[in-house]
């Protein structure tokens, strides 16, 4: 995997360059603002890049603009955003477009190595990872929400979802069985009506439809 990073704080940019080519990840380049992210992703087409939400100039949202460019310019490429906070509208602007190669994670998670390398693995393998604190605020109940129809388990499930978990990866933080989950999945499918024909990701569109992008976008 070959990677950039895009982060304007040194020790985070030199750490995160250090823990990912200890665990053998080739990092290309790394960058402390936007415009430089975009000029090395030109020159070194990364397979994944590892992006800050707020960089200079004007620590807002440089970050998010520029990871929206590149879905345009880069569609092959995974993004990897991390934020400091939760910043609602910065998630649903990047999950907006197509969600496939897509995290947004906080920067503590860095801290837990293991996780922090499976969610970049499967960011770069075409998955998603959404942070547990970002889906904890997506997820809010509202009048005539779809969540309304599903049950506490099956919400616990989609949550799991959103946040980029298998199958396995549901079970076992639920203690459930695979098969248990299976059915929880079908189920959730079903109550938002999702059907096999409407696309070959549902597991995409059950987190998009509940995360009311449309709306969003509206």
């Amino acid at each position: 995997m070959r990677v950039v990073i895009a982060e304007d704080s040194v020790l985070l940019r030199e750490g995160l360059a250090r823990l990912l080519q200890t665990a053998g990840i080739d990092v290309v380049d790394t960058v402390s603002d936007a415009d430089a992210l975009l000029r090395t992703v030109e020159e070194h087409r990364p397979d994944l890049a590892v992006i800050d939400v707020r960089m200079p100039p004007d620590h807002t949202d440089e970050g998010i603009r520029a990871a929206l460019v590149l879905r345009r310019q880069a569609p092959d490429m995974a993004i990897l955003m991390l934020s400091q906070y939760v910043e609602e509208r910065y998630a649903l602007d990047l999950l907006a477009g197509e969600t496939s190669g897509v995290g947004y994670l906080l920067k503590d998670r860095v801290a837990d190595v293991t996780e922090f390398l499976d969610a970049l693995h499967r960011i770069e393998a075409g998955g998603t990872a959404l942070d547990p604190e970002v889906v904890s605020q997506l997820l809010v109940r509202r009048h005539g929400d779809p969540l309304d129809r599903l049950t506490a388990r099956e919400r616990d499930v989609l949550a799991l979802m959103a946040e980029g978990r298998s199958n396995a990866g549901v079970a076992d933080a639920l203690v459930l069985s695979d098969s248990a989950v299976a059915k929880h999945i079908n189920s959730i499918f079903t109550k938002l009506d999702i059907t096999p024909t409407d696309n070959s990701n549902r597991r995409v569109l059950a987190v998009l439809r509940f995360l009311r992008i449309r709306e969003a976008e509206a």
